[in-house]
């Protein structure tokens, strides 16, 4: 998720993290954490996507983290005291690279002997044709979740080497890696959603925010305020087919589900889709929603000016009030997203990257070391998330997906002044913690959004039913592409 246009992009390979800093304005697509502009997204998947926690992660809910040692397609992590040698390691330019870059002098003071090459490339250009032609393969690649099950074939299956973390890595993001019984990524970042709500706005009309629990509050606290401000449309609808889509299974996530399941089986088709839909489709009927495009300049103004208070996305829309919304930069707080039911889980994902190691790559042992030590030691992912010379106040618009460090003692970034001083990472991480597992993302998602991303604008523009935007998306899904595989 990259900057587009005058704004910024981030579905985070995420998440749309790299791309969403203002050092970062170039049209090209962002992290895993971040959406990239629209026409470079709809080829793209910013996958969903921080530090989650959740149920306990066991052989079978995922990967299957005890392959056979022998297999020639499971990685064996380097054996030695002193492991040597260089690595190739891709990253996409801009603030992420940066931040990994910086991390290397530190992962120098412990494996002194490794060198690492690390290299700013447009990964979504280049990586497919590497692959194929096995012409200068890198170690390592930063890679959208939902981009990985595509390339499985050529990636070396983490199984073995992710074993001691498994069971304390975010169980969407060992999911959303998983196929076929083996875990093709190291999980990066984990991208709870979020409800960001203007506290000021809604204060000047009697709205206590903190009460909302449920959707069905959402939509109440959003009625109050458009009976106070009938120019208003509190609540954000999402124009572009295939950010729509993603907020879509953020939505789905916090109901056990998504638009496929373990097996690569489409289930859009089923209650849960449908009661997200018939929510999103009443916030239209009732004129309750604001529909823009994500931090576009027309939606950054109804931003500003109070017409639309309530924005459920994922954590990194943290990057808004802090770059993008000056006037009313402090009056945002964030809080987990409502459940869809009393009771229920107010975490959902939305985006997300990991690491992947080629099975070209000459040195794919001991760029696992590098990855191990960005993810799961202490100095590692401290040098990732906490204060650097990039993120001063440490990388706010994510969190990690390992527990340990999400538990941290301290946060590994500071409030938010732009949220008033919140501790955006304490919101982050309880959120993250109930998001529920997850299944491997399709390779044909960014297909999808032919479909049903645009199905849903369809809705949005009063052409289709819930229903509608079901069943015509579930046919067009499982004929063009499912069935194409």
């Amino acid at each position: 998720m990259r900057i587009g246009r005058a704004t910024a992009y981030r579905t985070h390979e995420g998440v749309l993290m790299d791309q969403l800093h203002p050092r970062r304005r170039t049209a090209r697509p962002v992290g895993a954490c971040h959406p990239r502009p629209v026409a470079a997204a709809l080829a793209l998947v910013a996958a969903t996507a921080l530090a989650a926690c959740g149920p306990e992660i066991t052989p079978g809910d995922g990967g299957d983290a005890t392959a056979p040692a022998d297999d020639p397609d499971v990685l064996q992590a380097p054996t030695g005291d002193s492991p040597s040698g260089e690595i190739t390691i891709w990253s996409r330019s801009g603030d992420l690279y940066k931040v990994f870059d910086a991390a290397i002098d530190d992962f120098n003071q412990k494996y002194p002997d490794i060198e690492v090459d690390h290299r700013a490339v447009d990964i979504d250009a280049k990586l497919q044709n590497t692959l194929i032609t096995g012409t200068d393969v890198p170690d390592g690649v930063f890679l959208d979740d939902a981009k990985v099950a595509g390339f499985a074939e050529h990636l070396w299956d983490l199984s073995d080497v992710l074993q001691p973390y498994v069971d304390d890595i975010a169980p969407q993001k060992v999911d959303v890696n998983s196929l076929d019984g083996g875990i093709y990524g190291v999980p990066f970042d984990l991208n709870p959603g979020l409800l960001y709500y203007n506290k000021t706005a809604l204060e000047k009309v009697g709205i206590d925010a903190t009460r909302i629990e449920t959707y069905d509050d959402l939509l109440a606290a959003a009625r109050e305020y458009k009976s106070a401000r009938p120019d208003s449309g509190p609540i954000h609808l999402e124009r572009s087919a295939f950010l729509a889509q993603l907020q879509l299974e953020m939505y789905a996530s916090q109901l056990g589900t998504s638009i496929a399941d373990e097996n690569g089986e489409l289930r859009l088709d089923s209650p849960e889709y449908e009661r997200i839909l018939g929510w999103l489709d009443t916030v239209r009927t009732e004129g309750l929603g604001t529909r823009a495009e994500y931090l576009t300049p027309s939606d950054i103004e109804t931003l500003e000016s109070g017409r639309q208070v309530f924005y459920p996305w994922a954590i990194w829309f943290s990057f808004a009030p802090q770059q993008l919304l000056p006037e009313t930069a402090g009056d945002w707080r964030a809080m987990p997203l409502p459940a869809w039911e009393e009771g229920g889980a107010r975490g959902g994902a939305m985006g997300g990257s990991s690491f992947v190691l080629p099975k070209g790559g000459e040195s794919s042992e001991l760029a696992w070391l590098f990855y191990e030590f960005l993810m799961f030691d202490e100095a590692g992912y401290t040098a990732v998330w906490g204060p650097n010379d990039i993120y001063p106040g440490g990388l706010n618009t994510s969190i990690p997906s390992y527990r340990p460090a999400a538990d941290a003692t301290e946060p590994l970034f500071d409030p938010v002044d732009a949220l008033g001083g919140q501790d955006l990472w304490s919101v982050a991480v309880e959120a993250g913690r109930q998001i529920p597992g997850g299944a491997p993302i399709p390779a044909w998602w960014a297909g999808a959004v032919d479909h049903l991303g645009t199905n849903m604008q369809r809705m949005f523009d009063g052409e289709l039913t819930p229903r509608d935007v079901i069943e015509r998306s579930s046919a067009d899904i499982q004929k063009n592409l499912v069935e194409r595989q």
